[in-house]
């Protein structure tokens, strides 16, 4: 190994001891979605980061998306898809399509990719076990109050963690995709952030990590933002700062910090090994949330 080599590692190693150290045992709960997951470097990225996270004693749990694989599955059968506030309108034949990708081929391409890394991985939807309890989402129409039939799109109602705790306590790393069953034995397509949220209140995980496809939150000359406090984030959806599609994320991880969660981080999944960076760096490589 040439001397500069060894010493980048060693330099590495010798900045992210104190977290190691620090997160020891603590469950942290990443999210995995976006170009993350379909981009074969940033897919191969993460896995290596799960498995090192594990095997220095970290106790990692993932849960991931998968709407532009369902998407191209439905475009190959025909079957247009309609959006509505962001929630894909899923109707019976669109569930069977969702199950089969999330709960197989992207599932299971997961799993092969953390056993490969050198890890072991179970994977798992909200069905097994039915430790994702779920309800029919409810939405109004923002024009005249008219309730919305999203079909088969619920939210959480209810996480059973034993599972969870059993899993996550032995060797496995979980990995789940966000299907929820209901009361009526109907399977429910689940926003995989609002699962990643509720699973990590329920284990009162040290940390929530949303990988996107953007640097984080930023500010309205697009610098990022971090150290971010519960007020600081009402005040910035209040100015228009954050809008759109990250209203959602951050409303998950305000939710996770009042639940018990420790602190929360939006970060950049198309930076290489970013979960790593977020976790083991000063500076990290996203926006930190802080219950304060």
């Amino acid at each position: 190994m040439k001397k500069s080599t060894a010493y980048q590692i060693a330099s590495v190693l010798t900045e992210a001891l104190p977290y190691i150290q620090r997160f020891k045992n603590k469950i942290i709960v990443v999210k995995f979605g976006g170009n993350a997951m379909i981009d074969d470097a940033l897919k191969h990225s993460f896995a290596r980061d799960i498995v090192l996270m594990k095997s220095v004693g970290l106790t990692p749990i993932v849960v991931h998306g998968g709407g532009p694989q369902i998407g191209n599955v439905l475009a190959k059968l025909g079957k247009t898809t309609r959006f509505i506030d962001g929630m894909r309108v899923t109707d019976s034949e669109t569930m069977d399509v969702v199950e089969m990708v999330l709960g197989g081929s992207v599932n299971k391409e997961i799993v092969h990719l953390i056993h490969r890394c050198g890890g072991k991985a179970v994977g798992l939807t909200g069905k097994d076990g039915h430790f994702i309890r779920a309800k029919k989402m409810q939405l109004e129409n923002a024009v005249d109050g008219e309730p919305v039939d999203l079909g088969f799109v619920g939210e959480v109602s209810g996480i059973d963690a034993s599972m969870l705790h059993m899993l996550s306590q032995s060797d496995f790393i979980p990995v789940i995709a966000p299907i929820g069953v209901g009361d009526d034995g109907h399977s429910y397509n689940i926003n995989a952030d609002l699962v990643a949220g509720k699973i990590a209140e329920e284990l009162k995980a040290e940390k929530l990590i949303l990988l996107t496809n953007t640097a984080g939150i930023l500010d309205k000359q697009g610098e990022l933002l971090t150290g971010l406090s519960l007020k600081d984030i009402d005040d910035l959806i209040a100015d228009g700062t954050i809008s759109s599609g990250m209203i959602p994320k951050t409303r998950c991880a305000t939710d996770a910090l009042k639940g018990g969660v420790t602190s929360v981080h939006i970060i950049d999944g198309r930076v290489e090994h970013a979960v790593l960076l977020e976790l083991f760096t000063d500076q990290g490589v996203g926006t930190l949330l802080l219950n304060r």
